[in-house]
């Protein structure tokens, strides 16, 4: 009897194979995505299957959502998800493709012995590694979380963010303006790239702020701009370069300097940040680490709250949900205080680029640095003492 040609390809390994064994269930389908993706981050394939390992992953706050938010997974989620996958390898083990597959792995010199004693052992060993027994799991709580488990950038090290973009380049001018918008509002990568021309210029309470039409849940906020205004004359440089003058205001530049007229992507704006690493020191250690979209929102979050702004203030900034009674006190807050304080340290170059734009500059007895637009009651963003010469 001729055996039948085996379903499972090198294609098919690097393409999820377990996906074959286990129906059109969305939720199941999806279970088995997220798994195939965590196997591949480790560089494993479907015969190196770890439950034990992956459970604790699933429970941790190593599992994170696309903001880099933690969101662990509660003990009977972890455990759906271990059923899944079980269910997907015990189909694939009653596949009798599966010893085609491992019979083909042993080549054509391998004795027929050692070739059967090789299946056999890759199919125990798969059978072992997904029972049950095998997966237990401890559940560690965790109650803080270290400093460097994420990145907060301080004043200082926003300024060497920002001042490392050449703006000399048309895609400089795009960077330093999305990335200093995102900081003057806390933006989440996915409302960045879905803000349009029209969503800059909003006021609330007869503040200046940003109108993000697409937050999370579908909800818009505005977000007042306060003493962060200075963010929108880089906003400004790159629309009048690029000649953006209505829709979205983030997009892509291939490498002739064409302007595409679609947003930029979500993972764009990850590898745009990747390019300017900031030093980072731990301990006595310093590093240069790659920021990620969702630090910028800690960034913001943290020098408003250090700088006074109260925390439901925040909260309504970065459009966080909370119960329903919180989010009726939440309501109650004016624009005033929901203003940022600090002043964007943005490149000088910016200002210069900016035709029409009217200098106001101080520099800080104490520290010596020169900060534009002051405000004589405002400590300085560098050094937090209120003595301007």
């Amino acid at each position: 009897m001729n055996r039948q040609k085996s379903i499972i390809t090198t294609k098919d390994k690097k393409q999820n194979i377990l996906l074959n064994h286990i129906g059109n269930d969305k939720n199941a389908r999806s279970r088995i995505n997220q798994f195939d993706a965590w196997m591949s981050s480790l560089g494993l394939d479907f015969l190196n299957v770890d439950l034990a390992t992956y459970r604790d992953y699933l429970m941790s706050d190593d599992r994170t959502d696309s903001d880099d938010k933690p969101i662990p997974l509660s003990a009977s989620s972890a455990s759906s998800h271990m059923s899944t996958i079980r269910g997907a390898y015990q189909r694939l083990l009653l596949d009798n493709n599966l010893r085609d597959y491992l019979y083909e792995m042993c080549g054509e010199n391998l004795p027929p012995a050692d070739k059967k004693a090789f299946v056999d052992e890759n199919i125990i060993r798969l059978t072992n590694a997904i029972n049950s027994k095998k997966s237990t799991v401890k559940v560690n709580h965790k109650q803080d979380v270290a400093d460097s488990k994420h990145l907060r950038l301080n004043i200082n090290q926003v300024m060497q963010l920002l001042t490392q973009i050449n703006t000399a380049s048309l895609i400089g001018k795009r960077d330093l303006a999305l990335i200093s918008l995102m900081i003057a509002t806390g933006l989440r990568e996915f409302e960045a790239v879905n803000v349009i021309v029209d969503d800059l210029h909003q006021t609330l309470g007869g503040k200046l702020a940003l109108r993000i039409s697409k937050g999370k849940g579908n909800k818009q906020r505005l977000v007042p701009y306060g003493s962060f205004s200075n963010s929108l004359v880089t906003v400004d440089n790159w629309l009048s370069a690029s000649s953006i003058i209505n829709g979205y205001v983030f997009r892509s530049v291939d490498r002739h300097g064409n302007v595409s007229p679609k947003a930029m992507t979500e993972r764009a704006v990850q590898n745009i940040l990747k390019k300017y690493p900031v030093p980072v020191v731990q301990g006595n250690k310093t590093t240069m680490r790659k920021v990620k979209p969702h630090d910028l929102r800690r960034t913001y979050a943290k020098l408003q709250y250090t700088s006074g702004m109260d925390l439901l203030s925040i909260q309504q900034n970065l459009g966080h949900e909370d119960s329903k009674t919180t989010q009726g006190y939440i309501g109650a807050m004016d624009a005033d205080k929901r203003e940022p304080t600090l002043t964007l340290p943005l490149p000088v170059s910016v200002y210069q680029q900016a035709e029409s734009l009217v200098l106001e500059s101080a520099r800080c007895l104490q520290c010596g640095q020169k900060v534009f637009s002051v405000d004589n009651d405002i400590p300085c963003p560098h050094c937090g003492v209120i003595a301007w010469e």
